[in-house]
């Protein structure tokens, strides 16, 4: 009776004791859910504004009318445009916007003012806007500059002393009580193994038995010689196929994804703003090599463009990463941004090459670009999604090779093909069998067309 009473009252104990761990986590997560709603309540309650204009839309229309020459808090080919409703009128705003030669034609002095300030350039007019979009670009130009954003601390000690409604703390609490669940239920399982044992030892049941003694596997495998032998054989052929796929690979770089010393995204450039690759790389048209674009392709953009938009940021790379990245650029050419002006200190940028062949073999980006009409995506990827440039194809004889099997050649149109072989394409086609000719069909599979 005293055995049957001590089980019982274990495990009445761990009931209990899982009753008040399902308790407190309940808790824990309503209190989690609690301080999220009523964040969620207090930032509606101080989201609405009391400006005249809509700042959502200013934003929009200060991005594509004025952003080209004015950021909020820097100077730029234009002045800085934060709070600039406190420093005019609202109706003189309205006139130097709509038309601001004519006020420094009528010799207005904060019109004249700033247009000797920056050197005499005038501002483009925008009579297209009324005065309601201006009153919204005022209210965006209003808002209170952002703060920065702190950075989540990752080290799980440390946490706001808020009385518990931080997240850091809340998950803490949480992986505490899950601890403690692992922990009941290993106590648990000790308590019931014990019980089992002592029922176990009071009927008179042994509990173990002693094992008949075998031969070693190691032993009764050696002294098997068929299955020696098949091994040995298995395991040369493993190690052949296995040496063989290393030895193919040396020199194939697919995937090679180095670390430049200014980062470019391409999915920024390429992707969100559509440029086009031969626009920065335009050697590819008329050379061998599409060539690396000079620093003063990118002072073309980059002069007026000193810092991304908001949302180009992502998690792995905010906003202020990329800003950095602009500054490194102006440092290279010798940019000032505060003085719009050319130091003469620049810099050289040691640029790390991604796709390499081999000094025997010829390739020619205008043959491939101009005459054939490849675009860059057939062999570089998507690189208007990568946000780090990769080598995206291996660049194999093989991969070479495939590639002018297959693809047939686009004769219509193009005067290079119709010059060159428009008068023997029935011949050829005819020797072929086929209407369609391949590259391979003209000679791109002979050795000497790659190989110096």
């Amino acid at each position: 009776m005293k055995k049957v009473k001590h089980r019982y009252s274990t495990s009445k104990i761990l009931g209990l004791s899982l009753a008040l761990l399902l308790a407190f986590s309940t808790t824990v997560f309503s209190q989690e859910a609690t301080s999220e709603d009523a964040a969620s309540t207090e930032q509606a309650a101080t989201s609405g504004t009391d400006a005249a204009g809509d700042p959502a839309n200013g934003k929009k229309l200060f991005n594509s009318n004025c952003a080209a020459c004015h950021a909020l808090d820097k100077r730029m080919t234009g002045p800085a445009l934060r709070g600039v409703g406190d420093k005019h009128d609202k109706e003189w705003l309205y006139s130097w916007i709509h038309n601001s030669s004519a006020l420094i034609k009528a010799g207005d002095a904060d019109a004249v003012a700033i247009y000797e300030e920056f050197n005499q350039t005038q501002m483009t007019a925008f009579p297209q806007l009324s005065e309601a979009d201006i009153d919204d670009i005022i209210a965006y130009t209003m808002q209170p500059k952002a703060e920065p954003k702190q950075t989540a601390s990752t080290d799980g000690g440390s946490g706001s002393s808020d009385g518990g409604n931080s997240g850091g703390i809340n998950t803490n609490i949480v992986l505490g009580a899950l601890a403690l669940g692992f922990a009941l239920m290993i106590v648990m399982l000790y308590v019931v193994n014990q019980t089992l044992r002592r029922i176990a030892e009071a009927n008179g049941i042994a509990l173990s038995e002693e094992k008949e003694k075998r031969l070693p596997i190691w032993k009764a495998f050696v002294q098997n010689q068929f299955l020696v032998i098949v091994s040995v054989i298995f395991l040369l052929l493993v190690s052949a196929y296995f040496a063989y796929g290393y030895f193919m690979q040396v020199g194939v770089d697919k995937g090679y994804q180095p670390v430049q010393p200014i980062h470019f995204s391409h999915r920024i450039h390429a992707g969100d703003n559509g440029i086009d690759c031969k626009y920065c790389h335009s050697s590819a048209r008329v050379s061998k090599t599409s060539g690396i674009p000079s620093l003063n392709i990118c002072m073309n953009c980059h002069k007026n463009i000193s810092e991304v938009a908001e949302e180009t940021g992502t998690e792995k790379h905010p906003k202020e990463f990329y800003d950095a990245q602009i500054q490194k650029l102006y440092k290279a050419v010798g940019w000032d941004a505060s003085t719009m002006t050319y130091t003469g200190e620049t810099e050289s940028v040691k640029w790390v090459r991604i796709h390499n062949l081999p000094d025997f073999a010829y390739f020619n980006h205008s043959q491939h670009v101009t005459v054939a009409g490849v675009m860059c995506q057939e062999c570089h990827g998507p690189v208007e999604e990568m946000e780090v440039l990769e080598q995206y194809a291996p660049l194999t004889m093989g991969w070479c090779i495939n590639c002018h099997r297959e693809t047939n050649v686009k004769m219509d149109g193009n005067e290079y093909y119709e010059e060159y072989y428009g008068k023997i394409h029935d011949q050829l086609a005819k020797k072929y069998g086929k209407d369609e000719l391949t590259i391979g069909d003209l000679g791109g599979l002979e050795c000497g067309k790659c190989h110096y």
